[in-house]
């Protein structure tokens, strides 16, 4: 497509911006805490009807257990044009937002300040939902209309692991299959770069419990009775050294050694390590620097063991003399290809009983296995070729995120093709309080999507 082509595509999207960012609006004020179960059946039709509004299919999937899927499908608007299908993959519900004294405004109130709309899950991930339904909308409306066959799978579990997602995927195969795969996130790094990934790290999310007696009790106690709390820092303590190196047994099993290429193109990426210290206001160094270690290889390559939470005791105002008769720690493990997270769950039962503490219970809430595309593949270079057009400035592609998703059950089911992006932008604080998007993000990612559809069917015509 030539400039101009994406000068009308811009046109098109000011024409209904204002009307999108008022469904993101009411979109942001449904509280959809999956880890609370708040708010699932009215988010779940809220959806529905953003598909239904603009002509789409929908269809509620609800009897395998867990919250609800939502597929929506839209037919290419030529039946010459049917041949090929893109799938995007996006997530209705949110993370808790608590800590709620440090938002600086609602959470579940939008609020619009400098550009930026200030909300729970605007960035993590209902932005990015809104902004691919108006681009479907803008190509209907447009002379040539839509391009392809467009299918969503909107889900309501991935903040809490997406433990149910399989058996839809398993089930429903045919209805979500397709050729190629837009996931739920990204945005702009620090110099406006569009950050893209086609891979995903997996996780063992894992509750080890401590519990020494069946009430609390007074602290002058702990001359002779052991204390759930330090029993729990101990065992945490036998599984990390003062270097941060993991000593679990087993842990390392699997792992697939990255390519050279990988290595080369993972050493290239930009990180701007001031930056990050100045949007977290960190105060010690990075774990990386002691070992002289790149951080952007232990980003991308490194598995993680990270205390998440921990509960016991008396932690309110003041002070209270108490010797807990419990304690919990909540620990994530993000991990690399290869890795099994059952195989981490054992191992770490299997290390703290070896270290003497068989009496922390151990509990798997969920886990997941990594994923890495084909970094190759042509319709990966045509997201970042049409990434480029648009936006105007260079494209970022790591092989896989930090984080974690259900690509790898996307990937294994439907045998497609995936890469990442989306509306958000540095400082968009996904997962913290005062999370955001900045308005230009969100309109130049329908423009994008709007775009990258556009020119689909010929990028696969490449493959």
């Amino acid at each position: 497509m030539s400039g101009k082509d994406i000068e009308n595509l811009k046109k098109s999207m000011k024409e209904m911006v204002s009307d999108s960012i008022e469904k993101l609006q009411n979109y942001l004020r449904l509280p959809t805490v999956s880890a609370q179960h708040k708010a699932i059946p009215e988010t779940v039709e809220y959806v529905v009807k953003m598909i239904k509004e603009i002509d789409g299919e929908a269809k509620v999937l609800d009897e395998l257990g867990g919250n609800p899927v939502v597929y929506g499908f839209f037919k290419a608007s030529k039946q010459e044009d049917s041949t090929k299908t893109l799938l995007f993959y996006n997530h209705y519900d949110v993370q808790p937002p608590e800590p709620l004294n440090e938002w600086n405004t609602k959470p579940f109130e939008p609020t619009i300040i400098d550009g930026k709309i200030y909300a729970r899950g605007v960035a993590d991930n209902k932005g990015d939902l809104v902004a691919r339904l108006t681009a479907i909308r803008i190509l209907q409306n447009s002379e040539g209309g839509l391009p392809c066959n467009v299918k969503f799978l909107i889900e309501g579990e991935e903040e809490i692991g997406s433990p149910h997602l399989a058996p839809y995927l398993e089930k429903y195969r045919d209805l979500f299959k397709a050729d190629a795969c837009i996931w739920e996130f990204g945005g702009k790094d620090v110099k406006n770069r569009i950050n893209m990934v086609a891979g995903i790290k997996g996780m063992a999310y894992m509750e080890l419990t401590s519990i020494g007696a069946e009430i609390d009790m007074h602290s002058s106690l702990g001359a002779y009775v052991d204390n759930a709390a330090w029993r729990l820092v101990h065992a945490l303590g036998t599984m990390k050294n003062n270097q941060n190196e993991i000593v679990v047994d087993g842990f390392f099993d699997g792992i697939e050694e990255p390519t050279e290429s990988e290595k080369q193109i993972v050493s290239t990426l930009p990180f701007d390590e001031e930056a990050i210290k100045r949007i977290y206001g960190l105060k010690l160094p990075l774990i990386t620097s002691a070992k002289g270690v790149d951080p952007r290889i232990a980003m991308v390559f490194y598995p993680t063991m990270t205390i998440c939470g921990l509960e016991s005791g008396y932690t309110g105002e003041g002070a209270k003399t108490v010797l807990p008769k419990s304690a919990k720690a909540k620990i994530d493990c993000r991990l690399v290809p290869g890795q099994d997270p059952n195989h981490i769950f054992e191992s770490v039962k299997k290390h703290l009983k070896n270290y003497g503490f068989q009496d922390i219970e151990v509990k798997l809430i969920n886990g997941q296995k990594a994923f890495r595309s084909n970094y190759n593949h042509p319709f990966i270079d045509h997201v970042i070729q049409t990434a480029e057009e648009v936006y105007e400035n260079e494209v970022v592609l790591a092989p896989n995120a930090a984080g974690t998703g259900p690509m790898y059950i996307f990937g294994e089911q439907l045998k497609l093709p995936i890469v990442s992006t989306g509306v958000g932008w540095a400082e968009s604080k996904a997962h913290a309080p005062n999370e955001s998007i900045r308005i230009q993000d969100f309109e130049d990612g329908i423009v994008h999507m709007a775009h990258m559809l556009n020119g689909f069917n010929h990028a696969l015509e490449r493959e």
